[in-house]
């Protein structure tokens, strides 16, 4: 409720009282995070337009066929990470121990980049940019951009199947660029959040990757156990 406060004139003793309306300063309850929360515009905001640009000037099916593959591409590392496995059925217990390795390594990382998500609190290109092409709805206030979930878990999963198999591994690898070109052509990304992404993935997945060829002695015994069938005979 406004204060209204009564100022004779001092020049003119007869002259009508001024009001003054002084309004009471409310203090900011926003929590620190929103005070913190970063604008990532200032960094490539003009590539990602450029980008969401193209995107808007492309065929329907186009985009629609991008759309899908940002959303469910993540599925074809699953694929790729059982191919792997029955391809290291034959191979030595190393192997094997790195590829069975692969989807707890994409969830370390994914846990990983979740954590970097919290201390950066990027807010998403679609809200800061309102006027930009989105294919992707726009994620609600709160769920961060920066790094790119999505991103980070295709190259962590190419990075640990790239060191257990290399073949698989490229294949992983084009499948992870092709994803995180994606998030940045819906909409959804910054490019940095996803080169960013890409480069957390692959740190937190090639040490992870290297220290599971240490469980090469377990994999041996349980290849002579009732997992033996799973898990193959190995190398001849």
């Amino acid at each position: 409720m406004p204060l209204t406060l009564s100022l004779g004139a001092v020049s003119a003793p007869s002259a009508a009282p001024v009001l003054v309306h002084v309004v009471p300063v409310i203090p900011n309850v926003h929590s620190p995070a929103r005070l913190l929360a970063y604008d990532g515009s200032g960094i490539d905001g003009g590539l990602y337009t450029r980008v969401t640009g193209w995107a808007e000037s492309a065929p329907h099916w186009f985009d629609q066929l991008v759309k899908t593959w940002s959303a469910y591409g993540i599925a074809v590392f699953a694929l790729l990470m059982l191919w792997a496995w029955w391809r290291a059925r034959a191979a030595d217990s190393v192997v094997m121990a790195r590829v069975l390795a692969s989807p707890l390594i994409m969830v370390v990382a994914y846990l990983v980049n979740s954590v970097l998500k919290s201390l950066v609190e990027e807010v998403r290109p679609c809200q800061q940019l309102p006027g930009s092409f989105v294919i992707e709805s726009c994620a609600p206030v709160g769920d961060w951009a920066f790094p790119s979930n999505h991103t980070v878990a295709a190259f962590s999963a190419a990075a640990a199947l790239w060191y257990a198999d290399r073949r698989l591994g490229w294949i992983a690898l084009a499948a992870a660029v092709l994803m995180g070109a994606s998030r940045v052509w819906v909409g959804a990304h910054y490019p940095h959040d996803v080169l960013v992404a890409a480069l957390v993935g692959v740190l937190v997945a090639l040490p992870l990757a290297a220290l599971a060829g240490r469980a090469a002695p377990l994999v041996d015994r349980l290849r002579t156990g009732p997992l033996g069938s799973f898990l193959g005979a190995g190398a001849a």
